[in-house]
């Protein structure tokens, strides 16, 4: 039995997108290609415990083990070196990926404190869309009690949709909480 938010991709949403865009065939229907998490370090990137910490929550959350990814310039003013840990990443695919979307809309941006929902003008011109969260908590995999730190995170969900309005119909119809832009120019 594959992931719920899958089977309920594979049996309503591709005949509603396929209906709505007057698309000819079912491959043509935008779908979630992968989903990338990113936390990173900020000031504490050359203490081990902390990098430790991030890596332990960032595999709880993900259900895998991220990298570590690394700085690619010493800059001077940032006080970072070529080589040091800059933070955390981690690439999900195919089933995990549709369990990680899942719980996030169904269990975690719900908990979120003051949530009105998230900017539909996150998206870039590709169909890619990216937001961030500002506490790393509102995942339930994490306790609470051993968090020595919150963190914040981005996550960038990959589409193969070819614009930013077929994109947008796909997470809307994933559930996705967006919310209404006033006076402006939305996707709404």
């Amino acid at each position: 039995m594959g992931p719920r938010l899958k089977e309920y991709y594979e049996n309503k949403i591709i005949n509603e997108l396929q209906k709505e865009f007057s698309l000819k065939n079912k491959l043509m229907v935008p779908k979630i290609e992968k989903v990338i998490l990113n936390m990173g370090l900020g000031q504490n990137a050359s203490d081990k415990k902390i990098l430790q910490n991030c890596i332990e929550d960032m595999s709880l959350i993900s259900g895998q083990m991220p990298i570590v990814t690394k700085f690619k310039k010493s800059i001077s003013n940032f006080k970072t070196r070529k080589g040091m840990a800059a933070g955390v990443k981690v690439t999900l695919r195919k089933n995990k990926m549709y369990e990680f979307v899942d719980r996030l809309v169904n269990i975690a941006l719900p908990r979120i404190k003051d949530f009105e929902g998230l900017n539909p003008n996150g998206f870039d011109n590709n169909g890619n869309f990216t937001f961030g969260i500002k506490e790393h908590i509102i995942f339930p995999e994490i306790n609470f009690d051993k968090v020595d730190r919150i963190r914040g995170m981005d996550i960038t969900l990959c589409t193969s949709g070819s614009s930013k309005k077929v994109s947008y119909a796909l997470l809307k119809a994933l559930n996705f909480p967006f919310y209404k832009t006033k006076g402006k120019k939305g996707l709404n």
